[in-house]
């Protein structure tokens, strides 16, 4: 017999994508003005407005400091903190490596943007309606259904953002472990795991919310 179809009370209803929320993901992600390319910054605005407009989340300090849900919290900020700090990190490894060895030819606006939304995914998988549909039916659902990279990935790809850029959203994370990095995700990827790593060595990670697999990087924390 087949299953029932999800009712609506299991589901997000997407809300417009408006201005306001363009603008309020400009004022959230204020590097997002560092892109030279203008239609390339317009789109990384509409990925995240996007992606904030099918979630339960109206804005991306909403969610929480965390590498998945529930997982590696940072003791305090949101995500906001994360995408920004990871944008910033990976921009000083392009520019300091591309002025030794120019011939590397990093895409900056490419890192800048992959940097701001390789995380946009997660408005979906982070949302408790989602979540709690998940936990829930396994079963049926799966847990998570889609992951951030993968979900990330159709975002940037639906607002049209450029192929390099969904690349990095998909593999910034392990979904990376099964294809070639390109040069930019490499960087990002990077960045990315730096800024977890750092703070899991300085005991800025939420105890509780720590991965069995991830305690050899914390240093004298007694956990």
């Amino acid at each position: 017999m087949p299953r029932k179809p999800a009712t609506i009370a299991d589901r997000v209803t997407p809300r417009p994508v408006t201005d306001e929320l363009r603008r309020q993901v400009r004022e959230e992600l204020p590097e997002i003005g560092l892109i030279s390319d203008q239609q390339l910054q317009e789109k990384v605005v509409e990925a995240w407005a996007f992606a904030l407009a099918g979630s339960s989340f109206k804005s991306i300090r909403e969610i929480p400091p965390a590498g998945n849900p529930g997982t590696n919290e940072a003791v305090r900020g949101d995500q906001t903190d994360h995408l920004r700090g990871v944008t910033r990190i990976a921009l000083q490894v392009a520019d300091e490596l591309m002025a030794k060895y120019p011939e590397l030819e990093i895409d900056r606006d490419t890192v800048i943007a992959g940097g701001l939304v390789h995380d946009v995914g997660k408005a979906w998988e982070f949302d408790p309606v989602n979540r709690k549909r998940w936990k829930a039916s396994q079963k049926r659902f799966g847990k998570p259904s889609i992951r951030h990279p993968a979900y990330g990935a159709h975002i940037c790809l639906t607002v049209g953002l450029p192929e390099e850029i969904a690349h990095i959203a998909m593999a910034h994370s392990g979904e990376g472990e099964l294809l070639v990095r390109s040069l930019e995700n490499t960087i990002v990827h990077h960045a990315d795991y730096t800024f977890w790593y750092v703070l899991l060595a300085g005991g800025m990670i939420k105890p509780e919310t720590v991965r069995e697999k991830d305690l050899r990087y914390v240093q004298d924390r007694g956990y």
